[in-house]
């Protein structure tokens, strides 16, 4: 007999899906999973911006220095000035005014908790946190998982179909939460793109990028296109669909667009 395991929790402010497929005894599953909100909720801790007593709101005070925050914080903070320069600064943690890493954040506790779960032994899960996935193996009785990337303007409905193994799936957009993100250069929101999907290796990686070909409008479109090792789909605010000729489509015949 075959066992499963699905659990949702709210944390990190959203509703975090995972989803274990290891063929393993249900305690053994459930501690798994318990291991891996425990970490969302260790993260939360650490790099909420909403929470002033964490150790990201704490040193954007100038209350903790760099040193004295926990080592994940040196390490996520170094990564971010890597990827300010790998975007021209276009992934600008301080571009809203404040120090504020949770572009880049979200996608890297995910991949993090994922890489914890294979280091236990699983080595078949799906972790989504509001729209940004890494998934591992595959659901039992299939080869690959199937991931839906949402239309920015019918809810219930996709504009792609995914289907990946070993992959990271990160998407940016204004559909929820308005135009939050900020062209570092002018200062200014920016609404050109509705949706940017970025398909990787590592998903704070691709969260980053997405992040960053939003903030770059249009242009976002031609650089998304010339990443090695990455694929995108795009969704502009005019309605044009466009996505990367090697995305990988399950089947969806409602997304014509093609870059």
């Amino acid at each position: 007999m075959t066992h499963s395991l699905v659990r949702v929790e709210h944390v990190m402010g959203m509703a975090v899906s995972l989803d274990l497929d290891d063929d393993r005894p249900v305690p053994d599953l459930e501690r798994l999973a318990d291991g891996v909100f425990a970490w969302l909720r260790t993260v939360d801790e650490i790099f909420s911006t909403y929470r002033p007593e964490s150790e990201i709101s704490r040193l954007a005070r100038g209350e903790l220095r760099r040193e004295e925050c926990a080592p994940e914080v040196g390490e996520v903070l170094d990564r971010c000035a890597e990827l300010w320069d790998e975007t021209d600064g276009y992934f600008d943690i301080n571009a809203g005014g404040r120090l504020d890493p949770s572009g880049y954040v979200k996608g890297w506790a995910v991949q993090r908790a994922c890489d914890r779960l294979l280091e236990a032994g699983s080595a078949n899960h799906c972790l989504n946190a509001g729209g940004d996935i890494f998934v591992r193996g595959a659901p039992l009785g299939r080869e690959k998982w199937r991931v839906g990337i949402r239309h920015p303007w019918e809810a219930m409905s996709v504009a792609w179909v995914l289907e990946v193994t070993d992959t990271a799936v990160a998407t940016s957009g204004t559909y929820e939460r308005g135009l939050h993100v900020v062209d570092p250069f002018t200062g200014r929101p920016v609404n050109d793109l509705r949706s940017v999907t970025v398909v990787g290796p590592e998903l704070g990686t691709a969260d980053a990028y997405a992040t960053a070909a939003l903030a770059m409008g249009r242009a976002g479109i031609d650089w998304l296109a010339a990443l090695p090792g990455h694929e995108s789909a795009v969704v502009t605010e005019s309605g044009e669909a466009l996505r990367s000729d090697n995305l990988p489509v399950a089947a969806n015949p409602e997304a014509s667009g093609r870059r």
